[in-house]
């Protein structure tokens, strides 16, 4: 029986950590573009934008797909970043157990 009092004491120690990450991983931002340089991004990794910032010259091109297929690239490229910290966040929090619902 004690094994198991240790292994919940465990658990909820990860448990404790996995949420300080959660939130540490909310205030965390990671910047991208696309366009080169004309569309950047800088988002949380709780996927939120904070600020999107245009070049004046791409606007000025006067070419809604283009505008578009750049602004969503950044946003892509963002969205990846906000992935990798998440999971190498994630990873160092939890000693690399695939925890469903963490991540």
């Amino acid at each position: 029986m004690p094994n198991i009092a240790k292994l919940m004491k465990q658990a909820a120690q990860m448990q404790r950590d996995v949420q300080a990450a959660q939130q540490k991983l909310a205030e965390t931002t990671v910047e991208a573009e696309a366009g080169g340089g004309a569309v950047k991004v800088v988002m949380t990794c709780a996927h939120q934008v904070r600020s999107l910032t245009i070049d004046p010259k791409l606007v000025a091109e006067n070419d809604p797909k283009l505008l578009e297929d750049v602004i969503l690239a950044a946003l892509r490229q963002a969205g990846e970043k906000v992935e990798e910290v998440t999971k190498t966040e994630m990873g160092r929090v939890t000693g690399g157990l695939s925890l469903p619902g963490l991540m």
